[in-house]
């Protein structure tokens, strides 16, 4: 983590029926995500096409363009998985860990994936249905403790929430608030 104020991200990307995909990102400064103090979307024309076990082909992209111009983020939060088995296999947030998008990154994903043994069940809210968690650059059971302390009493923490329907293109981004 840096020494000025630490930033914690989320990211989603949602495919348009068009070809293209709408990419969102929230920003907190307390690892609870208490406080969104950064929206942003961002439209690109056209992704590449799903190809299995190439998923990061076509999520990169958007990913990187809804963070360019953003200040540095201390630990970035993906929908789905960072490795995708215990032996290491670079799953979404494996990829965006090797491009440097931010140094720590968490992988949250609402179902399992058969291979993703070694990810971490979350419960959260009333659910019994957890959430799996993997990280790189932080011990996985921090990052689970992280998640399951994430502000919202629900299943899907609300940060997550958010960002999700913000890519859906359910809610308009709200502006900043002023410091």
């Amino acid at each position: 983590m840096t020494d000025s104020t630490p930033r914690y991200g989320a990211v989603d990307v949602q495919y348009l029926d068009d070809g293209g995909a709408r990419a969102a990102l929230v920003v907190a400064e307390d690892p609870a995500f208490a406080t969104l103090v950064e929206e942003r979307t961002v439209l690109v024309e056209q992704v590449a096409e799903y190809r299995p076990g190439r998923f990061y082909e076509r999520e990169l992209p958007p990913l990187r363009q809804v963070l360019a111009g953003v200040a540095p983020l201390d630990l970035l939060i993906v929908d789905g998985y960072v490795d995708l088995d215990p032996a290491g296999s670079p799953g979404l947030g494996a990829h965006v860990a090797d491009a440097g998008l931010a140094p720590v990154v968490l992988g949250v994903a609402k179902t399992r994936f058969h291979a993703a043994s070694h990810a971490a069940e979350v419960l959260r809210g009333r659910s019994a249905k957890p959430l799996y968690v993997t990280a790189s650059g932080m011990p996985l059971d921090t990052a689970a403790d992280l998640v399951r302390e994430m502000a919202g009493d629900a299943r899907f923490p609300t940060a997550l929430r958010r960002v999700d329907r913000l890519a859906r293109g359910e809610d308009p981004v709200r502006p900043a608030p002023r410091h």
